[in-house]
């Protein structure tokens, strides 16, 4: 096995916050790279931001920024979210660099030389409203092969089969709503089943795939031809041009695997290393982080790439599941689609969250329920009740003293923790956390009752009894430092707080295999804090409550060249005097108007429709028109819009305004309004 490792997560996508459902992943690498490190071995663990793609460049267009304003945003606020919970990258970067264009030329020359590359009129979906080509994530709609509505567009949660957006039933825009029109550019292809021999053997390589995802692959993937695969989109794109044919650029799902190289890159020049030592060497071991709904694009195109560029192999790709939220999956109406700064600012402990992680964390693809009241019942018995009781119990009275210079007799209780050392090892080599945890706490349930049967309360009571009870203690605290060694890739915080109250810092695993002698103790702090059940609820509601509409997930990862030149809000398509007769327009007088309570920008609006009755509409108009100043006011409302419920209430249609795009001034609203005399309920033609 060799000492160096390259560790990667799959690079977020630039268009929003980090989520409990990302979580997994970036915590599941890092306990893992952490483990790597703490064996011994040299463990490299970057990752980047995706910044490339149609839903960065709609985003910044209706934001009225730059792309770059955007992403180097939406950087920062990953990078502090990552922090919070306790995750180290060795570098992270962003594919919107220099150095990962430099990757993406390299590899784009071999696969040119080798004559991999072919040129195709490919027709696509087309969103009329936004004027661009639909990437596989912008499109939703009823998978044609078992029905599942609200599916993307290039493969179906419910049964894993993938297609084209074009094959979807009832297909839909993401970014505007609009139904898809089939529109064809020139596309360049890669020729992939030319490589389906080479793919077909590193798939099936021992220890590369678990075998569940190598069974997946060979059985659905690799049973019959490979598709070419298409790695370009027509302008308007954000990202980078590529060199040899203008007007086009590289996709980001070719860009971004390629951010890993970059990354890696931007580290080596910053540590004086080669990045021929760590992408091209066989004394490298290269390990991908992955979910499970982005496996072929990383054991098929990805592989096919860097074989024909001359890249090193992932010799590792570990899949995960999906993650649900009380066995469920997760939902913004019901608040359990969790931002990490929503966690966080309901004041829960991230060590908590890492903790109660690696205890479903398997070596398997199996997706993960974080049950909340089985998250607070099992941290505060494990974390509180068992392991860091260990320590409060019997700390406070050696304070100040130092622990005796050989350790004492304990009946093979600190033999028994040294004697897990290499199963814990090896299940952290394999992924599985669940059971490292399930052996720490068995341990910790031994020397508890140890503890109880010990006494060392009582002892306290008798001077006499002084060194049985500093003898005590120093038993109990080595076997709680050992316990805590085990965890340190799973909880670094707390093997902090355990290195400064014992005198020792906290480095490797093998120190579990060693007693605890001759350190003095400190002053006894909290080490850790129980979870507030009344916390968690307040997390649920803030998510229900107030929780952001996220971006489309839109297609994934890719870095970018300079920012665009600006792009004209685009014209809606014409449409027929019969869509226009859809809408039901009427005149409505304003009998009641107030602000909202808890919100910035909307007033509340009693509405007289005449013959139709009266309507609640919630309009965000209040940096326009004070409350007081719409009473009476004649407006103009879409009266058969379907009625939307929102936190405030239930709005019962729109009152007809214009004003600049995106997030402008919320003072440049104008209602629309008849002239004085026109009648409540008369129809606008």
């Amino acid at each position: 096995m060799s000492d160096r490792i390259l560790v990667t997560s799959a690079l977020p996508y630039a268009n929003g916050h980090i989520h409990l459902g990302h979580l997994v992943e970036y915590l599941m690498t890092d306990i893992w790279a952490r483990s790597q490190r703490a064996s011994g071995r040299r463990c490299v663990y970057v990752c980047a931001d995706d910044t490339h793609g149609t839903s960065i460049m709609i985003r910044a267009r209706q934001e009225r920024r730059s792309e770059l304003e955007l992403i180097a945003e939406m950087s920062a606020a990953h990078q502090r979210d990552f922090a919070a919970f306790h995750i180290r990258f060795d570098h992270y970067g962003s594919t919107h660099s220099e150095a990962n264009r430099a990757a993406c030329a390299r590899t784009w020359e071999a696969l040119r030389a080798g004559g991999y590359v072919r040129t195709q009129e490919v027709t696509q979906l087309f969103d009329p409203v936004e004027g661009v080509f639909l990437a596989d994530r912008f499109v939703q709609g009823t998978c044609p092969r078992c029905g599942a509505t609200q599916q993307w567009g290039d493969s179906c949660e419910k049964c894993l089969s993938t297609y084209t957006p074009m094959e979807l039933v009832d297909p839909v825009s993401t970014l505007s709503g609009a139904q898809p029109v089939v529109r064809s550019a020139h596309h360049l292809l890669v020729e992939v089943e030319r490589l389906h021999g080479f793919l077909d053997t590193w798939v099936r390589a021992d220890g590369t795939l678990q075998p569940e995802i190598a069974n997946y692959l060979t059985g659905f993937f690799l049973s019959g031809p490979l598709r070419d695969w298409d790695v370009s989109r027509p302008a308007p794109y954000f990202g980078f041009e590529i060199p040899d044919s203008p007007g086009d650029y590289w996709y980001v799902w070719f860009d971004a695997p390629l951010g890993y190289i970059g990354a890696t890159a931007e580290w080596c020049e910053r540590h004086g290393e080669s990045l021929e030592d760590w992408w091209r060497s066989a004394s490298t071991r290269i390990v991908h982080v992955i979910g499970k709904d982005i496996v072929y694009f990383h054991t098929l195109f990805w592989p096919a790439m860097l074989h024909v560029a001359g890249w090193s192999l992932p010799s590792r790709v570990q899949v995960h599941g999906f993650l649900t939220v009380n066995g469920e999956k997760m939902s913004k109406s019901r608040g359990t689609f969790v931002l990490a700064r929503t966690y966080l600012e309901a004041g829960l402990d991230p060590t908590h969250l890492r903790y109660y992680y690696a205890t479903k964390l398997g070596p398997r693809a199996d997706d993960l329920d974080l049950d909340l009241d089985d998250f607070v019942a099992r941290v505060n018995a494990d974390l509180v009740g068992k392991l860091v009781n260990l320590a409060s119990r019997t700390a406070r009275f050696v304070t100040g003293q130092a622990l005796p210079a050989t350790y004492p007799e304990d009946g093979g209780l600190f033999a028994e923790g040294a004697a897990a050392h290499d199963e814990i090892v090896a299940a952290y080599e394999a992924f599985d956390f669940a059971r490292v945890t399930r052996l720490v706490m068995g341990l910790a349930d031994r020397a508890n009752e140890w503890v109880a049967r010990t006494e060392p309360w009582a002892l306290a009571k008798d001077p006499a009894r002084r060194d049985e009870l500093v003898a005590a203690c120093a038993v109990a605290l080595s076997v709680y430092r050992q316990l805590v060694v085990y965890l340190s890739p799973i909880l670094p915080e707390l093997a902090g707080k355990t290195a400064a109250l014992l005198g020792r810092p906290i480095e490797r695993l093998a120190e579990a295999t060693e007693p605890l002698v001759g350190v003095t103790v400190a002053p006894f702090e909290r080490l850790l804090d129980r979870v507030d059940a009344k916390r968690v609820a307040a997390m649920i509601e803030a998510s229900r409550a107030s929780l952001p509409g996220s971006p489309p997930p839109a297609d994934p990862p890719g870095p970018a060249r300079e920012t665009p030149a600006p792009i004209d809000e685009p014209v809606a398509p014409t449409c027929s005097i019969e869509d226009f007769e859809r809408l039901d327009l009427r005149v409505a007088r304003v009998t009641a108007a107030a602000a909202v309570a808890g919100a910035k920008k909307l007033v509340e609006l009693t509405l007289d429709v005449g013959a139709a009755g009266t309507r609640t509409v919630f309009a965000g108009i209040k940096g326009s028109y004070p409350p007081e100043r719409l009473v009476g006011r004649l407006v103009i409302v879409v009266a058969n819009l379907a009625p939307r419920a929102m936190r405030f209430g239930t709005s019962e249609g729109m009152v007809v305004a214009a004003g600049p795009p995106g997030k402008a001034d919320e003072r440049q609203v104008f209602l629309l309004a008849p002239d004085d005399g026109a009648a409540p309920g008369l129809r606008v033609r």
